[in-house]
Parts: structure tokens; C-alpha cells; sequence
């Protein structure tokens, strides 16, 4: 009885061994991963965006004199939070670490990584190299348009370019599973099919930002981490080095998910924005692109037939007490909030986020708007 248990048992391991040398080396990595987290930077191959000489943040002389709120500590320890900083007027007014965290710690940004992208479309697009109005097809003919209705950089921009592409980030086989663990990602966004007429309707898929990481890096002939570093982490100041994850060995940057810095360098991201493209007497990228990035695409429509209010060139756009807010987000609770009205930064990393959302917006981010205003005295 016991030798046909342990036929049976080596059998069932054997055959397990041979199932998983089968499947595809992206399903290989959801299994044995699980879940994706904010120090995937780790499990990755990575490119460095160097940084050059750093700019430190001015310190405010109310640095840390009020505390964050018992009720909203409570909130924010709930989902995890690593690092809260809040930037006013240009300076740090306060900042909060936790789970081992520091100002120097990275983190993976997850989809903040799609509003860094548009960025370097807004740097193309200033230098003459590109227009929002191209064809894609310009810089990646194997992309294949509907007959008649091409697929425009803008559209790429506003995600609304109609490709085949299922955004589901818990099924072992979805195409946005083999983006984030395969070994050739360029090769699966470029071989996507049309499934509906561009320019038409907002739906939030992340092969239209790996697009235009496509695009960015062809248009300026070199990776989009040197580019990145070229045009904003070194005049940005940013304290240290980012890492941008591939998807092999000297391979592609996985450019709708997966920058990966600190949250100091990451307020330098939302204080750019929030100076209309200009940093340290620079203007790095044009006013005119970082309003059109900030503008709601209501030219479309959204998945339930209504004018698309909540996005924009890659950025999510909201109003909170009667405020303008502008900002990028990741899946586990990155974020990078831009209140021109106050003059503040908000950013919040950590490892989750609320499921629930209101008005397209994962309800914990509320926490982190509600409580950077109340340190700021504004409220």
C-alpha cells in the first residue's frame, strides 16, 4: 500500500514538473511571484535613468510641525502606505516613512510610469520630432489600423486607440500578465489588432502607453531611460539614479508600468506639472503640452456612453472640495496628486489601495488629498 502512495505521489510531481517546464516563461513568473509589488525592480532586469547634479529640496520651516491626523493615520496605515510627502509652494512641508522605507528608497511606480511616458511625448513633440497628430504607423508600421481610420499618436495619448487588449491583472493568461512577466513585450503590443474605430471611445488599456515608449524611443534614437534622463531626471535634480524595468537582458522598458524611484525624485514629477513643464528656471517641457496633457479628452466617450471628464494625455484629472487636481496613479496606491489651486504635491507609495472607487478614483486617495490639505492649513 505504501510503495503504490508513493508511485502515486511521484507521479503527480513528475507530471507537475512537466507542466511547468510547458508553460510560457510569463505564467511561470505569475505563479511563482504570485502578485506584483513594489520592489519588483528586483525580480527584473533593469536600465538605470541617470541623474546628474542634484537639487535639493528646500526644507519648510513648518517642516513636520503638525502631525498627521489620528483618523487618517489610521487610513493610511490600514493600506500599507511607505512614504507620504507633501511639497508646498516648492518645499517639503512634510514627510512620513514607514515598513523600513527612507527618502532614498525606491519603489516600483506601477502605471505613474504612463504620465512619465506622455512627458517624453510632450519633449518630442516640442523638439519638432513628432506631432500628437501622427500616424503611428509613421514610427511602427508593423501596427496594423482599421482601413481608413489610423491610429494617431493622440489617440495612443488619450487611450483611446481601439486595439485588441483585455486590462486584467488577476487571470494567469492575459495578455497584460505576459506584458508584465514576458521576455518580449514589444513584440506583443505590435502584434495587437484593431477592435474598434480610434478616437472614439476611452478605455484604459496599457498597450497604448507602451506604444508610445515605442515611439519615444525610435523618435529619439536612443532608450527611453537615456531619454528620460536626458530631458528630465537630470534637470529635474532628482537626488538619485531611477531604474526602469525590462523585460529581459538589455531588453525593452516596460514603459506603462514600471519606473522605479524614491518619493522625493517622484514630487519632482508632480512639481514640474505643476509649474506648466518648468523647473529651476528650465522649461523642459512646452506649457502648451502640459495643458493639452492636463485638458479632459471629452471629445470622447467613456466604456458607459458618457464625455470622458477623468483623463487626459495620460494623466488622471479629478476636483476634491472644489479644487482642480490632476495626478498620476499606479494599481497598488501610487500616487503623484498636482493641486495648481494650493500649490502642492502630494505623494503617496505603498503596497495597496482601495477597491472601491468614486468618480473613477480609488477611494483611499481621497485620504491622502484630504489630509496633505489639512497639513497645508489650507482647510
Amino acid at each position: 500500500m505504501r510503495k503504490k502512495i508513493l508511485i502515486a505521489i511521484t507521479g503527480i510531481l513528475t507530471a507537475g514538473i512537466i507542466i511547468w517546464f510547458l508553460l510560457p516563461r510569463y505564467m511561470q513568473g505569475a505563479l511563482l511571484y504570485l502578485k506584483p509589488g513594489i520592489l519588483d525592480y528586483k525580480i527584473f532586469e533593469n536600465r538605470k535613468v541617470s541623474n546628474g547634479n542634484v537639487i535639493p529640496w528646500p526644507i519648510d520651516e513648518k517642516y513636520n510641525a503638525t502631525n498627521i491626523s489620528s483618523e487618517a493615520l489610521s487610513e493610511i496605515e490600514k493600506y500599507r502606505t511607505v512614504a507620504y510627502l507633501v511639497i508646498k509652494e516648492g518645499k517639503i512641508l512634510h514627510e512620513e516613512y514607514w515598513d523600513g522605507w527612507t527618502d532614498t528608497t525606491i519603489s516600483n511606480s506601477f502605471s505613474m510610469a504612463k504620465s512619465i511616458i506622455s512627458l517624453l511625448i510632450g519633449c518630442l513633440a516640442d523638439e519638432g520630432k513628432l506631432s500628437v497628430d501622427d500616424p503611428v504607423h509613421k514610427y511602427i508600421p508593423e501596427l496594423k489600423d482599421l482601413p481608413d481610420h489610423p491610429i494617431l499618436i493622440r489617440h495612443l495619448l488619450s487611450m483611446s486607440s481601439g486595439l485588441d487588449w483585455d486590462e486584467s491583472y488577476s487571470s494567469l493568461t492575459s495578455v497584460t500578465t505576459e506584458a508584465y512577466y514576458g521576455n518580449d513585450i514589444q513584440a506583443l503590443v505590435t502584434s495587437l489588432k484593431p477592435a474598434e474605430e480610434p478616437g472614439k471611445i476611452h478605455r484604459y488599456k496599457s498597450c497604448d502607453s507602451q506604444l508610445l515608449g515605442i515611439v519615444a524611443g525610435r523618435v529619439s534614437g536612443m532608450s527611453i531611460s537615456d531619454y528620460a534622463s536626458m530631458k528630465l531626471w537630470r534637470p529635474l535634480g532628482a537626488g538619485s539614479p531611477a531604474e526602469w524595468s525590462l523585460d529581459r537582458n538589455n531588453g525593452t522598458e516596460k514603459a506603462y508600468c514600471c519606473f522605479n524611484s524614491n518619493a522625493r525624485d517622484f514630487a519632482r514629477i508632480g512639481q514640474l506639472v505643476l509649474d506648466s513643464g518648468m523647473f529651476n528656471g528650465q522649461q523642459l517641457v512646452s506649457k502648451d503640452y502640459i495643458l493639452k496633457a492636463t485638458t479632459p479628452s471629452t471629445w470622447l466617450t467613456d466604456e458607459n456612453g458618457k464625455p470622458c471628464h477623468y483623463f487626459g494625455y495620460q494623466f488622471w484629472l479629478t476636483d476634491y472640495k472644489g479644487f482642480k487636481v490632476e495626478y498620476a496613479r499606479g494599481i497598488l496606491g501610487q500616487y503623484i496628486f498636482i493641486i495648481p489651486e494650493l500649490n502642492m504635491v502630494i505623494v503617496r507609495l505603498g503596497h495597496e489601495r482601495s477597491d472601491r472607487y468614486k468618480d473613477y478614483i480609488p477611494a483611499d486617495a481621497y485620504i491622502y488629498l484630504q489630509e496633505g490639505i489639512r497639513l497645508s492649513g489650507a482647510q
